[in-house]
């Protein structure tokens, strides 16, 4: 596995495992919490240490069957990294505090590592958010921030009102939506030292194979899928976080980490 280290403050491993549809989508559906959890404990089983999450996914189910996977698993919790987010109504000073609070229970632990603002909201009081956030960061209930959906603009502001460095901005990043390349988040990131976490890497498995796609992944006898996500992770200060049900897609994913792209090949899909 590759991982990226930003000034000592936090690794992160270059492949993490995302959990939107774990418990459900927009709402929880206990219907699937034997899949749910069994998708889980392979992911955990596999090696996988980073779990991305949000109060936001199945309205705070993911959280909970995470945590339950994570103790039954048995994984002790200084080994693992775990992501939350606040949504977008949840941004006043007081609601931070308490949905932070509300993903800690969940989730069954004292602490997230990386705490994110899920989308930024037209008319936000972003100073009054990071007052919440800065305070969560002090209490040592996060050890982390972070934003996600952030354009660059607002991200330079969050970064004003951080007390401790921005980590990352989680965006939609693949082979084939590359705006947050284009509108410089990317370059700046890289030239900051900012993570850009990629959510929806290979397009939630409907990736468009092209000739290119095929013909480098028939090179390295992998997926297309694998390469899709080694171009990601073979780039500076970009760490992907896919998801599947399927444990061997799940070790295929972790195990893109290890492909090494030629200069060339990293041409071609560019």
């Amino acid at each position: 596995m590759k991982y990226e280290t930003l000034r000592d403050l936090i690794t992160l491993p270059k492949i993490g495992f995302g959990t939107w549809s774990i418990g459900g989508g927009t709402y929880a559906d206990r219907s699937r919490d034997a899949k749910s959890l069994s998708a889980l404990r392979s992911a955990l089983d596999l090696g996988y240490t980073h779990f991305d999450t949000a109060e936001m996914y199945a309205d705070g189910h993911a959280e909970e069957l995470i945590g339950r996977a994570v103790r039954e698993s048995g994984k002790k919790r200084e080994g693992l990294l775990i992501t939350s987010k606040v949504k977008p109504s949840n941004l006043h000073y007081s609601d931070v505090l308490r949905s932070c609070e509300a993903s800690l229970r969940r989730l069954g632990t004292e602490y997230i590592d990386l705490y994110l603002i899920h989308w930024p909201m037209v008319g936000m009081n972003l100073p009054d958010t990071f007052r919440a956030l800065n305070k969560l960061v002090r209490d040592g209930k996060v050890k982390h921030l972070g934003v996600s959906n952030f354009k660059l603009k607002l991200l330079k502001e969050a970064q004003g009102l951080s007390q401790t460095p921005i980590i990352t901005n989680q965006v939609p990043y693949s082979l084939s939506d590359r705006s947050y390349v284009k509108n410089g988040m990317l370059e700046y990131c890289q030239k900051n030292r900012i993570l850009l976490t990629a959510y929806s890497p290979v397009d939630v498995g409907h990736l468009n194979i092209g000739k290119a796609l095929q013909s480098i992944a028939g090179a390295h006898d992998v997926s297309p899928f694998q390469i899709a996500l080694a171009w990601l992770i073979n780039q500076s200060c970009v760490i992907a976080i896919p998801m599947s049900f399927d444990a061997k897609h799940q070790k295929e994913n972790l195990d893109s980490a290890d492909i090494v792209l030629t200069e060339e090949e990293m041409k071609q899909l560019n």
